[in-house]
């Protein structure tokens, strides 16, 4: 985090997984910020005034978003950590979310919605668009407001949440076939399926092949759909599940260590307790201890 004298820049947690950044350099240098974030964010990018740079691999390569314009990236396969030379007088406000929590702003299904079109095969996006005049008024509001502590962050959420509908409210004209955010959804049926075998199957789950099979979509699709949907690969995301199903079998006392490792799929005791010590950086019985 970096404060910048003559301007300022402030990260504001909405709640987990879901923050927005105020950036305002008024003085007469550029200012460079830098923050870690992973691939499983989705990033926008709004800038009121001035201009900035974002670099990437190394500054190797580097991508603009000036006055009144904005910036949506996305990569699956590949971290984007904030590389930001803001320009002197330019306010910046940007809004980081876990992809999980970007569906679950359009799905009544907590955990998916249709992401990236069929057609957008490389799994990533960077999208430049002019903001607005809405969306103009919305960001003046986030940067510009004077509330009672106590109902500030219910502004702000609120206020994200215009922006956000604003940014996708495409008109009728939009080419929805060049729109990343519209889907094949059956495919998206089929990977939801995928998804609940694994959960269903557990503790003797199919392979990729068999449940590439059995779901009707091929190897390809089913890897790369699974990880845009979800945000992890299919055993990535059946792993953090079985560890926190048996997290919460445990914390019933009701069962033993060797009966919840075998419910979750190991055979052995020990591979279960490396498999969990992994998960939540120590063993299932001292986890138990801790929360007695």
């Amino acid at each position: 985090m970096e404060n910048v004298a003559k301007g300022s820049y402030k990260e504001i947690l909405l709640e987990e997984g879901f923050y927005i950044l105020k950036i305002q350099n008024d003085t007469e240098d550029i200012k460079r910020i830098e923050r870690e974030i992973n691939s499983s964010f989705i990033q926008f990018h709004f800038c009121l005034k001035g201009k900035s740079q974002f670099y990437f691999n190394d500054g190797q390569y580097h991508l603009e978003v000036s006055e009144e314009n904005s910036l949506l990236l996305y990569n699956t396969q590949k971290d984007l950590p904030l590389h930001l030379n803001v320009s002197p007088d330019t306010w910046l406000l940007s809004i980081i979310m876990t992809i999980r929590k970007f569906h679950s702003l359009f799905s009544n299904e907590a955990d998916y919605i249709p992401f990236l079109s069929e057609g957008n095969k490389e799994k990533k996006y960077y999208s430049q668009e002019a903001v607005s005049p809405a969306i103009a008024v919305v960001l003046s509001q986030l940067m510009n407001y004077n509330l009672h502590p106590s109902i500030k962050e219910l502004y702000v959420k609120g206020k994200v949440y215009e922006l956000i509908s604003l940014y996708f409210n495409k008109t009728q004209n939009a080419d929805l076939e060049q729109c990343p955010f519209l889907a094949d959804e059956e495919n998206v049926r089929r990977l939801k399926m995928a998804k609940e075998i694994m959960i269903s199957r557990m503790s003797e789950p199919p392979t990729l092949a068999e449940l590439s099979k059995e779901i009707g979509l091929s190897l390809k699709k089913l890897k790369e759909g699974f990880k845009q949907i979800y945000g992890d690969s299919v055993y990535g995301f059946l792993f953090d599940y079985k560890m926190e199903y048996a997290r919460k079998m445990l914390e019933t006392g009701s069962h033993n260590v060797n009966e919840v490792g075998l419910r979750v799929g190991y055979s052995t005791a020990s591979h279960f307790i490396a498999s969990f010590k992994k998960k939540y950086g120590t063993t299932p019985k001292k986890y138990l201890i801790s929360n007695a």
